[in-house]
């Protein structure tokens, strides 16, 4: 089936063959015709696979073209970063109408967006905080949206943003559509689908608990002072295009940043302290390919429209499952192949085994050859005997004065 075939409008269509798209993914396929035809809807499908596309095609054919009567089209993203992305896209699919979109969002000047929404906008782009500042404000009036999506819902959630979204879909005409893209659906997003949707229909492509099958993932156990020496190591000894480097922390992201420029890797540092202009500073140059490493915590986990990445290395394990398959999707997407490193010190292996639990497989552990190993009871972890994460943690708590399950002490000397 072709981009043609669902209805959608000539203009469109053009700014489709002008990106070099050709055929539709199977989360547009299913997507498309339903937003197409007035239905709302929930989306669900791993990163990659052109979710922005199956909901701003049919919603920028129906809208067809500028009218001075407000915005039509609201679309709710969880971050600066996400927004500015979906902006421009929408802007390239609507290249050949006359449509006019803006982007709102805080941690800017009020200028810019306030000179775009006097002149009239057709859909914006916006995170709630901001976006409720001008609905305040009174330079935004949502009484013409016909269309509202909900995208990365679950994240807005993580992020406390639900009483937020909230406000602003009250602010909403009740005859809408509406789409709710979400990873998961726990309980407080199940009940705002009930509150916020009419009959949805549920597009589920591929299961939400699986890494990408393009993705090969590994786990390099190591010593918790030898972390930052494997990271280097794997960076020499690894041929990839480009790399992205996740850390718990701001701070330990700072860190592994400073430490690989040392090495003499071209690097950007992504995390929430960094300025608008650094943070857009940083992604443009990993996309241009100035920066061959990106040192990132979870704000780079998902959504962020970055192409071709050929690595991933979690430099620190995520503490939720789930974290795990967002941050490994950032590779092999689109059916590309990727590899996905996760090194693991004794204190992660609570963590590891939710993983292993969440995705329904237990993940191959390797070592890199000719790396100059400390020992960890990690390496005993298969041996008859050897006890069990679980047990682990019970035997850390009843020893006093502290239990470390692995070696510590000073960086280690390279021969």
């Amino acid at each position: 089936m072709s981009f043609s075939s669902f209805g959608l409008s000539q203009g469109i269509i053009d700014g489709i063959k002008a990106m070099g798209y050709t055929d539709p993914t199977p989360i547009q396929l299913r997507a498309i015709p339903l937003l197409m035809h007035g239905q709302d809807m929930i989306g669900s499908a791993q990163t990659g696979t052109g979710k922005t596309a199956a909901f701003a095609l049919p919603i920028l054919s129906k809208l067809e073209k500028h009218q001075a009567s407000g915005p039509r089209c609201l679309i709710l993203e969880p971050t600066r970063e996400l927004a500015a992305q979906v902006e421009t896209a929408i802007r390239d699919y609507a290249r050949f109408t006359d449509l006019r979109v803006a982007v709102v969002y805080g941690g800017v000047g009020y200028g810019l967006q306030m000179d775009q929404l006097k002149r009239g906008v057709d859909i914006i782009v916006a995170t709630p905080g901001r976006l409720l500042d001008h609905i305040e404000r009174g330079t935004i009036r949502l009484g013409e949206a016909r269309y509202l999506v909900l995208d990365e819902a679950d994240r807005m959630l993580d992020m406390g943003f639900l009483p937020d979204v909230k406000r602003v879909v009250e602010r909403c005409p009740k005859e809408r559509i509406t789409a709710l893209f979400s990873a998961t659906v726990p309980p407080e997003i199940d009940t705002l689908i009930r509150w916020a949707m009419k009959k949805p229909e549920v597009v589920e492509i591929g299961l939400r608990r699986s890494p990408a099958e393009t993705v090969k993932h590994v786990i390099y156990p190591v010593a918790e002072d030898q972390k930052s020496d494997l990271l280097r190591s794997l960076l020499e000894e690894v041929k990839y295009d480009s790399v992205i480097v996740f850390c718990r922390t701001k701070h330990r992201a700072d860190r592994v940043g400073t430490m690989l420029k040392k090495n003499n890797h071209a690097v950007a540092i992504l995390h929430s302290n960094r300025t608008q202009r650094e943070r857009e500073q940083a992604l443009q140059g990993f996309r241009d390919g100035k920066y061959e490493v990106l040192v990132a915590t979870d704000i780079a986990a998902r959504g962020l429209d970055i192409a071709s990445v050929s690595h991933v290395i979690n430099f620190d394990v995520p503490q939720h499952p789930e974290d795990y398959v967002h941050r490994i999707g950032r590779t092999g997407r689109a059916e590309s192949t990727g590899d996905a490193f996760t090194l693991m010190v004794a204190e992660d292996a609570v963590h590891v085994h939710a993983i292993e639990r969440f995705i329904g497989k237990k993940i191959e552990r390797i070592k890199l050859p000719g790396f100059e190993y400390k020992f960890t009871i990690l390496f005993d972890e298969n041996k008859p005997g050897a006890l069990k994460p679980h047990e682990r943690k019970a035997k850390q708590v009843r020893l006093s004065g502290g239990y470390h399950f692995g070696p510590t002490g000073g960086r280690r000397k390279r021969r």
